[in-house]
């Protein structure tokens, strides 16, 4: 019986063999379609020239690349100068991104270990807790957000009403409000890579470790969190290069003063009076800096597999 069943998967091997090329093909198909094609139209964009009544000119040039990093004064014939102004919207970016990153770090670890260290039935719970938000629409979610925490919304009445603040705080058009929308949006995605890992640890070790009179500290330094790296650098990413392109959260709950990469490429696309290929220029750039952030966790991702 034992070696009809050896013949059996040996024959379903030899049937399939040399097919593997065709298997994957679709899923080739769908990515060349959808993000290949996409990015390369978005690359070509990026090289031609603003037509002045909006639209392009089939003339290939840097010019909005050279428009992002140099000023050339008003009418283009100024000595070359950095221009702060783009940069600075991508450090600004970068920043809000990452303090997101941060925060949904620190809430989303232990709140991933609590579901982890959960019986089952009650361990799915919360794992449907955690997911219900994505049954309701981000820009939804976004307004939701707006209406609470506005100047006369149920949160500053309800502070009011408790006598813990005496007026509204405005909270609206601040930095404030920017990364509570983007820690609104993007926590699930921190606590469920580190729930992942956490319910593959080995609890025995932290178990050997207290009988080695090993503090809590010093078990979850050396033992914890070296073996739940990976699920923590996944939950990284999965904020921080989501939070790095957002235009909802900066547009509705920012201002002027708290204007993104996102908001940034969203204003060349609108109308005619939009500059589209200095937005696909933009793209690319933004682009470039999610690879360089995507090769640095293949990176050590190779580094936590050979260790």
């Amino acid at each position: 019986m034992a070696g009809g069943m050896v013949k059996s998967e040996n024959t379903n091997t030899s049937t399939y063999a040399g097919l593997g090329g065709w298997l994957i093909l679709p899923t080739w198909l769908v990515i060349g379609f959808f993000l290949l094609l996409p990015v390369g139209i978005m690359l070509i964009y990026s090289f031609l020239t603003k037509e002045f009544r909006g639209g392009v000119i089939w003339d290939f040039t840097f010019a909005a690349y050279d428009q992002f990093f140099f000023d050339r004064g008003l009418f283009g014939d100024d000595p070359a100068k950095i221009e702060w102004t783009y940069i600075k919207i991508f450090w600004r970016s970068i920043w809000q991104a990452g303090i997101a990153t941060i925060f949904c770090l620190i809430i989303g670890f232990p709140t991933a270990w609590f579901i982890a260290t959960r019986t089952g039935s009650n361990r799915s719970i919360w794992l449907f807790l955690i997911t219900i938000p994505y049954w309701v629409n981000l820009l939804i979610r976004t307004i939701s957000m707006k209406f609470l925490i506005r100047d006369t919304g149920p949160l500053n009445e309800w502070l009011m009403s408790m006598g813990v603040i005496s007026e509204p705080i405005h909270m609206i058009n601040t930095n404030f409000a920017v990364q509570l929308g983007l820690f609104y949006s993007y926590l699930p995605f921190m606590v469920l890579p580190i729930y992942a890992s956490v319910e593959r640890y080995n609890f025995a070790l932290s178990e050997a470790a207290a009988d080695l009179y090993a503090s809590r500290l010093t078990t979850l330094r050396q033992i914890i969190l070296p073996t739940v790296k990976p699920g923590i650098i996944a939950g990284c990413i999965l904020v921080f290069v989501p939070s790095l392109g957002a235009f909802l959260a900066p547009d509705l709950l920012g201002g002027a003063k708290t204007f993104m990469i996102g908001s940034l490429i969203e204003e060349q696309f609108k109308g005619n009076a939009g500059n589209w290929p200095f937005g696909a220029a933009v793209s690319m750039i933004l682009l470039s800096l999610v690879l360089i952030v995507l090769t640095y966790y293949a990176r050590q991702q190779s580094k936590a597999e050979q260790g």
